[in-house]
């Protein structure tokens, strides 16, 4: 089992300061040094923490490998191409959201998340779908021959019973179970 660490909010309060610090190259060194797998960062459109120029100067500096979240848009995509993460993880965006709420809805974008898993996938980019504990999203993740999914937990991590939290649990496990039979 890998670890890979979300780093975003660290550039949440720089930005909330107007301040250059604290310094997501720093932040993202001292993850790396604790042992982590990789370092996972989401350029949102609306640039609200991680900024472009972070990206660039993470891809420079880090000893692991990158996982850029991002938006299913032409505009993120040629970031992509142009930086060249080791991953990318498509997830849906929602201006409102302080984050990210919900899985990408594969199955009604197929032929656009198909042609931009290849897109990527033609560069050497590893693509990854978020999306929901779903048997159809996970059909339409295979469909489109994705690498990886991530399964958002947020169901669970908000469930407000025992009772609740089993069911997402249970519907997680079979989630993954499906995941692995589909390859």
């Amino acid at each position: 089992m890998l670890l890979g660490v979300n780093i975003d909010h660290i550039a949440t309060l720089r930005q909330a300061r107007g301040t250059q610090y604290p310094d997501i190259i720093h932040a993202a060194s001292i993850v790396e040094n604790a042992g982590a797998d990789s370092i996972t960062i989401h350029l949102r459109e609306d640039r609200r923490h991680i900024q472009e120029n972070d990206v660039r100067k993470l891809k420079e500096s880090l000893k692991k490998p990158m996982n850029l979240e991002m938006a299913l848009t032409n505009e993120m995509l040629m970031i992509a191409e142009e930086i060249k993460p080791a991953f990318c993880c498509f997830v849906p965006e929602k201006r409102e959201e302080l984050t990210t709420e919900g899985g990408l809805n594969v199955v009604s974008q197929l032929p656009k998340i198909k042609e931009s898993c290849k897109r990527l996938g033609d560069t050497g980019i590893r693509v990854s779908l978020f999306i929901d504990a779903d048997e159809k999203q996970i059909n339409a993740a295979a469909e489109c021959l994705a690498p990886y999914i991530e399964i958002h937990t947020g169901h669970y991590a908000n469930a407000n019973n025992q009772r609740a939290a089993e069911k997402e649990l249970d519907n997680i496990r079979k989630s993954i179970t499906l995941a692995i039979k589909l390859g």
